[in-house]
C-alpha cells in the first residue's frame, strides 16, 4: 500500500495554521490575507520560504519574495505550482 503525499495546498495550510496558532488564530480561509489578519510575520515568513524551498526543492529568488506571492494559502499554492512547472534554467 502506498502512502499518499499531501497536496501542496495541504502542506502550506498546515504550515500557516501552525504559525497562526502561535498568534491565537485557529481558522484561516484559503483566500484570507495572511498579512492583514496577522497570521504571519517576518519570522514566520522566513520559515515558510525555507520550508517551501526544502519541501518542494525549489529556489525562491529575492525578487519573488513579495507580498503578492504569499498573501494567502491560495496564492502560495499558485506560486509554488508555477515554480514547479517552470523548466530549470
Amino acid at each position: 500500500m502506498s502512502e499518499q503525499v499531501p497536496s501542496i495546498k495541504a502542506q502550506v495550510r498546515n504550515l500557516v495554521l501552525e504559525a497562526a496558532a502561535m498568534k491565537g488564530l485557529k481558522v484561516i480561509a484559503d483566500d484570507e490575507s495572511l498579512l492583514q489578519n496577522g497570521a504571519v510575520d517576518s519570522m514566520s515568513m522566513y520559515r515558510m520560504i525555507a520550508f517551501l524551498e526544502d519541501t518542494f526543492s525549489l529556489l525562491i529568488a529575492d525578487d519573488e519574495m513579495v507580498p503578492e506571492n504569499f498573501e494567502s494559502i491560495n496564492r502560495i499554492e499558485s506560486f509554488v505550482t508555477a515554480k514547479l512547472q517552470k523548466p530549470a534554467t
